[in-house]
């Protein structure tokens, strides 16, 4: 077995799941990459918001919590494990948080809230994240499982991230965009 010696790193970019991606884990989904090397890849599904309010779970952190206010389902990977990630403009960011790329990064979660409080554009908390060991995702990707495109800041706090999926298509330049009029059941069509 060989061992990819050197992967371009998709760390910050989004994996779009094409209308061909049969795993229901990520039909339509938008997973953010947090990390991606030889070694795996590791990101949050943006689009997943379950009925759980943030107060149900993490009472603490609640009022900081973008809406909608709920938790999100960050992938089928450790569900009972809690995953916060804020914005936060500029060059420093507060005790309690790590950047992970441009203004996004990681909120321990142990951290007093009143602490990060002040600093935070955006938050939300994922319950669980998607991950792929060595090769696999690039072997989904050469199997066109994915579209691999930009980010935006505004991608981890949509408002509205039931519709996130054709938003972000629609941005894309080309036949990309016209993906998003892909219809939910083609049968129907």
């Amino acid at each position: 077995m060989c061992r990819m010696t050197e992967v371009s790193s998709l760390t910050g970019r989004l994996l779009v799941a094409t209308p061909a991606l049969a795993d229901p884990n990520f039909d339509r989904a938008v997973v953010l990459l947090l990390d991606h090397d030889d070694e795996g890849s590791l990101g949050v599904v943006l689009n997943r918001p379950t009925p759980v309010t943030v107060g149900d779970v993490l009472a603490a952190w609640a009022e900081l919590a973008g809406e909608p206010g709920v938790v999100f389902q960050g992938g089928p990977v450790s569900l009972d494990a809690a995953l916060g990630l804020a914005v936060i403009p500029g060059d420093e960011g507060p005790l309690g948080w790590r950047r992970v790329f441009g203004a996004i990064g990681l909120v321990d979660l142990e951290t007093p809230p009143e602490l990060l409080g002040p600093a935070l554009g955006a938050l939300r908390i994922f319950a669980g994240y998607a991950g792929w060991g060595p090769g696999q995702l690039e072997e989904e990707l050469t199997e066109g499982a994915w579209y691999v495109v930009e980010s935006e800041p505004g991608d981890v706090s949509s408002p509205t991230p039931e519709t996130l999926w054709r938003q972000v298509l629609r941005r894309q330049r080309g036949d990309l965009a016209m993906v998003a009029t892909y219809p939910d059941d083609p049968s129907l069509n």
